[in-house]
């Protein structure tokens, strides 16, 4: 499913305005059906409900206040709050509160009417948020900035349309914004409502699509894709009913150290729960026993770290090398890397110590074959040679850059996950939740993405798929509560999220070795 900047979304409407010939009106009818639709269903009807609905002057206020009419029709016990009186008496928004004042409902004016806009917001079942749409940035002004100030001190749930005021569309930036029980966005998805802080705003996210041609949005000027179930499917490898181990892939995970023996097992597990077909762990001879004794489907052996030539030749039959997670830092792993990883010619996948090896060696990283990078932020931060604080900034510019510049599928591993293609192409991971937040699951996404690369998928789409499945085997081990969840939790759940997308079996029923629900 595509995502869309306010750049694209205005293409959209120009298309569809100009070209097409829709009128705007048309456009803000649909949208307030879709949003009073939403809200009574919120409500479990709108029949006798109280609702307020806060206007801004622009086109997102005509959305609320067409949204207030067809409520009022349902029966709802409308109150209109306007931020301003709209810029033109004849635009969109203008037509609608001229349509409204036909109407019973009640209208008011912030902040002239201040007292009688906080007790009927204190009264009602729900609030209705059109104060901005897609196109603001920057800092808030008034008299909005008051109004979402004196709203967010009211315990009334709220319905955003399009975005929630104050959150940018572009990046998720916010100083200040109210926080929506959902977000009834129209026509298509908006980049800025899967991204934090704004994203800790948008509550449940509803795609209105206002009856738009399918055409209109495909062609539309957006190089960002949000990942879903229906990517996965189609996209992940089948399996022939007469397959063998041989066909699935031959998966080489070069990790482990002393101290650092979890990370290997964590990755070389999931590389098997991910459909590897024959596995094998290359280790540090320091933890070589004591994985070749936890290791039960994987074949361990230990690297010559003084012989990086060697360990090339052994690793030629290897369908795919992921290589760092748990490696150390020591001079000696450091040396091991920058010397083996330019002599194998298989797909890569690098991650961890691997990529803190590679920070500064700009050359050494070009020149690797073809490679997935999977960086947290700080690890970005260290191989574009920029702060921290930078790429926290922009994490989709500062993915998108070191793809380009590396020539590589990057996984930026922040919340939420993003995967980028050299040609400039963003995926947006739509799984996943904060119980991850704790130490070896990348190990897990490492083995996850070079399993599937090992099946056969192209890199970009390993990659996608890679991520989308350990986020949502993540979700599936979350059903037994968040805190606690371990890394060693999401392996046993690969098959169960596999199994989800695919559609075997009870799609209701899932067991992932940590119980069934």
């Amino acid at each position: 499913m595509k995502l869309f900047r306010s750049k694209a979304m205005k293409a959209v409407d120009a298309l569809l305005i100009g070209t097409l010939g829709f009128p705007e009106a048309v456009l803000i009818e649909n949208a307030g059906r879709a949003a009073a639709a939403e809200t009574a269903g919120f409500l479990g009807g709108a029949k006798g409900r109280r609702i307020v609905v806060l206007a801004g002057k622009g086109n997102n206020g005509g959305d609320g206040l067409a949204a207030a009419r067809f409520l009022e029709k349902q029966g709802a016990l409308v109150t209109v709050v306007m931020a301003a009186p709209p810029q033109q008496p004849d635009s969109g928004c203008g037509l609608q509160l001229r349509l409204c004042r036909a109407f019973r409902m009640q209208i008011l004016f912030w902040p002239q009417d201040s007292d009688r806009v906080l007790a009927s917001c204190t009264e009602a079942a729900v609030i209705l948020d059109a104060l901005l749409g897609t196109s603001f940035r920057g800092s808030l002004r008034e008299p909005v900035r008051s109004l979402i100030e004196a709203v967010q001190k009211i315990s009334v749930p709220v319905i955003a349309v399009d975005i929630p005021s104050g959150v940018e569309a572009d990046t998720g930036r916010c100083e200040l914004a109210l926080s929506a029980a959902a977000t009834v966005t129209m026509i298509a998805p908006k980049t800025g409502l899967y991204f934090y802080p704004g994203a800790a705003h948008t509550g449940k996210i509803i795609v209105a699509d206002l009856n738009t041609p399918e055409q209109v949005l495909t062609d539309a000027p957006s190089r960002e894709t949000l990942l879903t179930d229906a990517y996965v499917r189609k996209n992940f490898p089948l399996r022939a009913r007469n397959a063998h181990k041989g066909t699935n892939g031959r998966i080489a995970i070069l990790a482990g150290s002393p101290g650092y023996a979890g990370a290997a097992e964590l990755a070389s597990r999931a590389a098997v729960r991910a459909g590897g077909g024959l596995v094998t762990l290359y280790t540090h001879p320091g933890v070589w026993q004591l994985l070749a004794v936890k290791s039960t489907e994987v074949m361990v052996r230990t690297a010559s770290l003084a012989d990086a030539a060697g360990d090339a030749l052994r690793l030629r039959e290897a369908s795919v090398v992921a290589a760092g997670p748990g490696a150390g830092k020591s001079a000696e792993a450091v040396s091991y890397l920058r010397s083996l990883l330019p002599q194998l010619t298989m797909p890569l996948v690098i991650d961890a110590d691997g990529l803190n090896a590679l920070a500064g060696q700009d050359a050494l990283l070009l020149g690797l074959s073809r490679k997935v990078l999977t960086p947290h932020p700080a690890e970005m931060a260290r191989l574009l040679g920029v702060p921290l604080s930078a790429v926290l900034a922009d994490p989709m510019e500062a993915a998108r850059q070191g793809a380009a510049r590396w020539q590589a599928v990057v996984v930026l591993k922040c919340t939420p996950a993003i995967i980028a293609s050299p040609d400039g192409r963003i995926y947006v991971n739509s799984t996943g939740n904060e119980g991850m937040a704790t130490g070896g699951t990348g190990d897990v996404l490492t083995g996850t993405i070079a399993a599937l690369i090992g099946q056969g998928l192209p890199l970009l789409e390993a990659a996608c798929c890679g991520v989308y499945l350990h986020g949502l085997a993540g979700d599936l081990a979350a059903r037994n509560g968040k805190i606690g969840l371990k890394a060693g939790d999401l392996p046993e759940c690969l098959p169960s999220a596999i199994a989800r997308i695919l559609g075997d079996g009870d799609r209701t029923q899932f067991a992932c070795g940590l119980g069934t629900w």
